[in-house]
């Protein structure tokens, strides 16, 4: 067996390079994931860019990690060597502070991120906590399952957690890494969905994806038109532009809700009024715990929800990042790692 591996890590903000470090050992709770494929997600900026408070580097990014389990600590029974798993942003609560003690393990004070907090999956190996690990269904491959990890389950969240009914209007804003999953869940789930994007060339995509209808936001106005259809009782807001975010929210039905998962540096303007009459909300919406993901991948088979990807080489991870961070993927990247 080799006692090396090959990680691709963030030595300073900006500086991405591929090295050959040690094999570690599982420690106690703890399993060795032999790595077949991880996700680029946007959320990997706060590590390659260095913008996490307290980020510690060298570190390796990557929590959209696909892989086989190949070796176990002490304390670990309920993984198996050669387990096909994965591992999510979700990489362990501490189990002490106040959220943790009333469940709410994905908002604990001292989260374990994986590759922000401790190192990722832009590596041939990674350590992980046996209570962050998920089981991989056999009718998703490890390609497929990486961006389901983070994106899928974010999506995922947000509707089956949020109060619809089948046959409700949801909209999806933005057609990208997170809205075309977010999509396929909204028709998967029953609801009438609608899509919003800019640009008539993204109707046909989104309509095969799942929508019933398409919102062109340079040519309609999107909370006028969602009004004319009676008004979302959900608008799950993916793509990063805060600009375009806000005046989403005349568009939402009486108690409606704009729930946030696209992460954008600039602050969301919002009419008090429009919030205070219709008792309408505005909410984000972070990711998911272990069960969660392991939900959101036994629906996505059963479903046939699957991510658009291409496949990049891990010795071209800072190729992938960069492509990733220009908007020019379509929609998830995702490194492979040769077995």
């Amino acid at each position: 067996m080799a006692k090396t591996y090959k990680a691709v890590e963030v030595a300073a903000p900006g500086n991405l390079r591929i090295v050959e470090r040690p094999i570690p050992e599982p420690g106690e709770g703890q399993v060795l994931i032999r790595v077949e494929a991880c996700g680029v997600c946007h959320t990997d900026s706060l590590t390659v860019e260095g913008q996490f408070p307290g980020l510690g580097f060298p570190r390796v990014p990557g929590h959209e990690v696909a892989g086989r389990i190949e070796a176990v600590g002490s304390r670990v029974s309920q993984w198996h060597v050669g387990q096909r798993v994965g591992v999510g942003f979700f990489g362990c609560q501490d189990g002490h502070c106040e959220p943790c003690r009333r469940g709410d393990f994905i908002n604990c004070q001292s989260l374990t991120i994986s590759g922000i907090s401790v190192d990722g999956g832009y590596a041939e190996v990674m350590i992980a906590e046996a209570n962050a690990v998920v089981s991989l269904p056999d009718s998703l491959n490890a390609v497929d399952a990486a961006p389901l990890l983070c994106a899928g389950v974010t999506t995922y969240n947000v509707l089956r957690n949020a109060p619809l009914r089948s046959g409700d209007l949801v909209a999806v804003q933005g057609i990208g890494g997170l809205g075309h999953l977010g999509i396929q869940f909204a028709r998967r789930m029953g609801f009438r969905t609608v899509a919003i994007a800019r640009g008539r060339e993204k109707e046909k995509l989104a309509k095969e994806l799942g929508a019933f209808s398409y919102i062109d936001a340079r040519t309609q106005d999107p909370a006028a038109t969602l009004q004319r259809m009676g008004g979302a009782k959900v608008i799950l807001a993916t793509a990063a532009s805060a600009s375009s975010m806000g005046p989403l929210i005349a568009g939402l039905a009486p108690r409606g809700r704009l729930i946030v998962v696209g992460a954008s540096p600039e602050p969301i303007q919002v009419d008090p009024a429009q919030l205070i009459f219709g008792a309408r909300s505005l909410e984000g919406s972070l990711t998911g715990t272990a069960i969660d993901i392991e939900d959101t991948l036994a629906f996505s088979g059963r479903e046939n929800v699957r991510p658009m990807i291409e496949t990049v080489p891990l010795e071209r991870a800072a190729d992938a990042y960069a492509r990733m961070m220009r908007g020019e993927a379509r929609f998830r990247i995702v490194l492979t790692i040769p077995q």
